[in-house]
Order: structure tokens, then sequence, then C-alpha cells
């Protein structure tokens, strides 16, 4: 006999096969509920999981639109350039983060290694540009102007560049027609951020990490309709990157193009003659400090008076805009970033704050009829106003006596407005004004529009400063501690400013006021604020709000969107206070006035011209030169930071903006072929189905000769400059 059982088995065996049995069983009701477990329960999910890892998207950015001047002229255009681009994802997959290959693209593209990382390298508050600042997902452009060679090499050894491609690109191009770079006004490009493509992500218009995007001037202000809509192509691969088959397609839309009121003619004479204007004056003795002055900056603004449209607006220093295109080098940055540049990307005209000097005298004229003073009255012009133990003297103190607004306007004269503003502080109270009080000075300031931004297209404008009784307060609550730590009785010119702030900053005293009257003191305006108001005069009284853009044309050209002027106010003043103004200020160009030896020869019968000179006082530096004017068809203002006074350094270069404008000499013959713009641009540049733009040509600005600049003589002896002058 034997303890073997029948089947042949061992009780061992079989105890095995039990064990191995449970757990082949045990492992399929695992792996079922699993299966359940993601096909059943949570399929679905799973199902959209996968598809989507197998769906690849190929994103053709959007052709951006152009910028035209008045007259179809291209201000900022797109022009195919070979474009070498680093995939910094697949760089960074590799063992030397791409040195290697990028030690390469340098040998190929005549860079150093160290110009293509930088390119690469991420932009944060520690890294310094260049860098990119743009998503670190999308192609990182390392030139734009690579040669056909170049791309070759780089297409033929694709195993020594991986990440790397060289594709023709369209690339935004700022051609600067006829000199008319325009930097400020149209700004500049550059790569959206993952912060803009999270903001957006949820709103009419989303980004994709291939977007370039506007950062200052138009390029910012109409970003959405210029960047159109990128190309989306998704394709379904499998697991080993072979594409199966199209899975969906978003055609795109290039941009539309952006028609302008500047016209690029126009813009070219004011670039110049603002830069010629400040280097001739550099070359002048400051009879104040001894010292040449410095013109350190400056800008001027044409605009149409009846509809607030801008035709040109340039600001001193400025740029190239095409340093932006495809990355800024660090030594463009630096200088376009220091204070040694004197911070070029300013746009003096909307963000240049400064006091106004003697052009603010046209509100406190208003001030004063809206306060009862008749406009057409004497007010005595001495050659000094006291007040107290302190005297306030004329612009070199000369005097005119007995005068009307009108002409307290046409001689400049100080005292004249002293006297205005320190009777209206005293009407108020003084030192303790009731609780309605008129403030009639600071008030119509206000209403005139200082003090708050005009709301052109452009970004960024400030504000400028009217220092009324609640801004007085409001500074001293913030500057209190520092004036009582700085201030000492009896010290340095500072020291007891600060002591006296310290003490009583909060209060509107007499001085105030004074200062006020003439445009001095804390009070700060822009060129913009005063061309508008000036072109409120002209116009009868609307305050309209400045705008450079002036149509949006679809990419077919058959679709337009007007951008029509609008206004944010009138002139807080009637009809006949206009009319006067304007008879004032027509009296400065006529014999006798500040700004006569400028405007001697100007055909006033066929053109009439107003003006008003102004010259600023800013402590601690030399005086600032204002001058602003207006025909019936424009205005123009000009400012010259540390240039001395208006008609003498902004003179001859508003001048001659006006001569090209008009097409007239010196003597004031025109030749109408030689006009730039006779009158406000009414038509839209043709937009052809294809995209084409009927664009005439333009000639770069050629200055008059000094002799044909020299002025001619008024009426009577020889023009000569006056010793009364602003």
């Amino acid at each position: 006999m034997t303890n073997v059982p029948e089947t042949g088995r061992t009780s061992r065996v079989q105890i095995r096969l039990i064990i191995i049995q449970v757990l082949v069983l045990s492992m399929f009701v695992t792996l079922g509920g699993r299966l359940w477990y993601l096909q059943i329960r949570n399929g679905a999910e799973y199902y959209h999981e996968a598809k989507s890892n197998h769906v690849q998207r190929v994103v053709q950015p959007a052709v951006r639109g152009a910028v035209l001047d008045a007259r179809g002229v291209p201000l900022a255009d797109n022009e195919t350039r070979l474009v070498v681009s680093a995939s910094r994802t697949a760089l960074m997959k590799m063992k030397d983060k791409g040195k290697g290959v990028m030690t390469r693209l340098a040998g190929v593209l005549d860079m150093t290694p160290k110009e293509v990382m930088e390119k690469v390298r991420l932009c944060d508050s520690e890294t310094p540009a260049p860098c990119w600042n743009g998503s670190p997902y999308q192609p990182i452009p390392i030139t734009l102007e690579a040669t056909t060679q170049q791309a070759l090499q780089l297409r033929e050894r694709p195993e020594e560049f991986p990440g790397i491609t060289a594709e023709p690109t369209a690339v935004r191009r700022y051609p600067a027609p006829g000199g008319a770079r325009a930097a400020q006004v149209l700004g500049y490009l550059s790569p959206v951020t993952d912060d803009e493509i999270q903001k957006a992500k949820d709103t009419d218009s989303p980004h994709l990490r291939s977007d370039q995007v506007g950062r200052s001037g138009i390029e910012r202000t109409y970003d959405k309709q210029l960047r159109g809509k990128a190309q989306v192509t998704s394709y379904e691969v499998d697991n080993l990157g072979r594409v199966m088959h199209q899975t969906q397609s978003d055609p795109g839309v290039a941009g539309s193009t952006l028609v302008t009121s500047i016209d690029a003619r126009v813009q070219s004479v004011a670039e110049f003659e603002l830069q010629q204007a400040m280097k001739t004056v550099r070359n002048e003795t400051d009879k104040i400090t001894g010292r040449k002055y410095e013109a350190d900056s400056g800008a001027v603004v044409v605009m149409e008076t009846k509809t607030g449209r801008v035709v040109a607006m340039a600001s001193q220093p400025d740029y190239d805009p095409n340093a932006w295109v495809g990355g800024i080098s660090a030594r463009d940055y630096a200088n376009l970033t220091s204070e040694k540049s004197n911070y070029p990307l300013l746009n003096r005209a909307i963000q240049g704050q400064a006091p106004a000097g003697s052009i603010f005298k046209v509100v406190s004229a208003s001030a004063a009829v809206r306060a009862g003073y008749p406009f057409d009255s004497k007010y005595n012009c001495s050659a000094s106003y006291s007040m107290g133990n302190r005297s306030f003297a004329n612009f070199e103190s000369k005097g005119h006596g007995p005068i009307t607004l009108g002409e307290a306007l046409k001689f400049s004269c100080n005292t004249v407005f002293y006297a205005l503003g320190h009777k209206e502080w005293q009407r108020d109270g003084g030192l303790k004004p009731g609780k309605n009080t008129h403030d009639w000075f600071y008030r119509t300031a206000r209403e005139f529009g200082l003090g708050s931004e005009t709301g052109i297209d452009l970004p960024n404008e400030v504000t400028g400063r009217i220092p009324d009784r609640g801004w007085k307060k409001s500074f001293w609550a913030a500057n209190k501690d520092s004036w009582c730590k700085q201030g000492k009785k009896g010290g340095t010119y500072v020291e007891q400013i600060a002591y006296e702030s310290c003490l009583e900053g909060n209060q509107l005293k007499a001085f105030d006021s004074i200062n006020f009257a003439i445009g001095q003191g804390d009070v700060l305006v822009t060129p913009i604020q005063m061309a508008t108001a000036y072109s409120a005069i002209s116009n009868g009284g609307t305050l309209f709000n400045p705008t450079v853009g002036k149509a949006v044309i679809s990419p077919d050209g058959k679709r337009v969107e007007m951008i029509k002027p609008s206004s944010h106010g009138r002139l807080p003043i009637d009809a006949q206070t206009v009319k006067d103004l304007d008879k004032g200020l027509r009296m400065v160009v006529e014999p006798g006035g500040t700004a006569a030896w400028r405007f001697g020869g100007w055909p006033l019968d066929k053109i009439p011209m107003r003006a008003k000179t102004g010259t600023a006082q800013v402590y601690g530096k030399q005086t600032t030169s204002w001058l602003a004017t207006y025909t019936d068809d424009f205005t123009i203002v000009m400012t010259i930071s540390q240039g001395g006074t208006g008609s003498g350094a902004s003179g001859p270069a508003v001048r001659n903006i006006y001569n090209a404008i008009y097409g007239l000499d010196m003597a004031g013959k025109q030749d109408v072929n030689k006009a730039l713009l006779l009158g406000p641009e009414a038509k839209l540049p043709r937009i052809r189905p294809d995209g084409s733009i009927d664009s005439p040509e333009i000639r770069p600005y050629v200055p008059p000769s000094p002799e044909e600049s020299a002025p001619p003589a008024l009426a009577g002896p020889p023009a000569q400059r006056p010793v009364w002058h602003d």
C-alpha cells in the first residue's frame, strides 16, 4: 500500500495548487475591478485624456495689421525675414541644458555663445536684459536677420541643432517714412507672458503663446484690433508622434489696419524742428545761470482745432522702435532706461509735466472774468507787485501802465495777474476761508481740463497738478513728517522752506495764489493739456478728447469702423469771453506783442494766427520754454525743458512747422504746391481686397536755409528781438 492518492498527487502538492489557484483568482478579481474602475466608472474621463494626449496643435501666428498715417503711408508694417528660433523646452531636456547646441549655433550665426544663451534665459527680478520675457514654451527668436546660407546650414544638419528652427516669418517693421519715427506715439511689441495668457483666457481676445503684444503707444491701445487671430490646426498623432489625421482647423484672421490722424510729412517736420530748436538753444548762454542752456527734453503737439485729432506729436529724446523687434539688446535697453539718456521711452507730450508759465494766463483771464472783472477794463501793469515785505516782479521788470486783460496777454504782464490772484484769495477769506469759497482761479483751471487726463488714446497719460486747497491739505499730510525732520528755522533755503511747510504747509497762502495766477508755483501741466485748451479757444469752447486713431479697417478693406471725435466738456466761459481771448491772443503776434518778432511777415489777413508765449521757472533748473499757438485749422504747442524763453527757443521751430503746413515763406508768400496740409485730411486711404494699400510717396523734410529762415521786417522799422519778451 502507499500514501499516494489515486490522482497521483501528494497532499503537499495539492495544497500548493489550491494556493496558486487562489492567487490567480485574486489577481483576476483585482484586474477585473481595476478594469471596471477605469472603463466603467472613470471611462469617459480617461478616454478624453487619452485623446487629448494624442492631439498636437500647430499655431500659425496672424499677420499683425499695419498702422498708417492719414494718407495711407505706413508708420508700422511687416516684412518677411529669415528667423532662427530655439525651443527652450527641447534645450532644457538635454544633459548639458543645450549649451553644446547653442555654442554650435553661435558659430553659424556669427554670434558669441553668451549672446545666444542670454536670448533664451528667462526674465525675472534678478535677471538683467537681454532675456526672454515671453512664454518659456514658445519658440524664442535668436536672430531676425539670418542669411539664406545660415538657414541652409541649420536645415541640412538637423542632428547637430535639435530644437533649432529657421523659417521665413513676418516681422514688425517701423519704416520711419520721410524720417518720421513717431517712436513714442507708435510704441513697440514684446512677447506675451504666461500671466497675460491666463488673464485673457476667458475674454473675447485670448492670447496664444506665440503672440506679440503692444507694450506702449497705439500698438498697445489698439492691440486687439491689430493682432488678429492666429490659425490653429489640430492633428491626432500616435504614441510615436506620427500624424494620423487632422481633427480640427480654426482659420486665422489677419489683423486689421489702423489709420491714424498723423500726417507723416508734418510729423517729420515737427520732429526735426523740435530737435533743431534744442540744438540751437544749447549754444546760447543763459543770462540767469551764466551757463549754456541744457535743453534736456522737449515736446511738440500739432492738433486739428475742430476735432482734437493729433496730426503730429514729437518728444525728445526719442528712440528707434525697431530696437525692440526680435528682442532688445542689453546696450539698447540700458540706453532707453538710463538717467544718462534722460529716459527716451517717455512721451513728453503726454507724460512731461512742468509749470505752464505765461501760457496759463488764458486760464487766469477767464477766471477773472468769471469773478466779475470786465475783460476790457483797465488794470495796472506795474513793474512789480508788492505784498507786505515781498515783491513780485514783472518779467524783465518792465511796466505798461493801465491795460486791458487782452493787452495783458499781449505784453504777458505778470503784475496784472498777480493782483487779480491776490484779490481773489482775499475775497475767499485768505487764511481763514469760508465754507463756500469760489476759488475762481483754481476752479477755472480744472474746468479748462487741467489736473485731469485729456482722454487721449495713448496709454500712461499723466494728470498734471492743480494745487488748490484740497491738494495742499493732502500733500501736507503725506509729507509733514519728512518736512518736520528736514526743516530748520533760519537754515538754508531748502531747510527754511521745509520748516515753513512743516508748520503751515496745509494752508493756501497769498503767495500761492499770486504765483498760481501766472502758471507758477506748484502747478503742473502737460503739452497735450495745453493743446486741448488752446484748441477749445479756437473752436468756440469744446474740449475734445485728443485722438491718434482715426479708423480701423478690416484686412480686405470692406469694413470700416470710424473713431469719431468726442469731447469731455466745454470751457467754463461764455462766447464773448472766448472771442475776447481770441482777440487778445492775436495781439500777441501783432507789433508790440511778445511773439511778434517770430511771426513777422505772417499773412494775418489770410491765415489768422494767435499765440501765447511762456517762460516757466523751475526750482534748481533753467527756465522752461513754452509757446502755444493756433490758426482756424491747427493748434501747435511746443515746450523745451531748460530751454529759455517761449518766443526765443520755441518760436522759430513753431513758425517753420506752420510754414511747412501752409506752404509759406518767411515773407508770408504762399505756394500751395509746397503746402503739406492746407486743411485737415478728410478722406481715408483705400485698401484693396488683397490687403494692399494706395500709399503716396513721401519725401524727407528739407529745412529752410538760414537765409530763408531770416524774419522779414514788420511794418515800420526792421523787426528786432524786443526787450520785452516771454
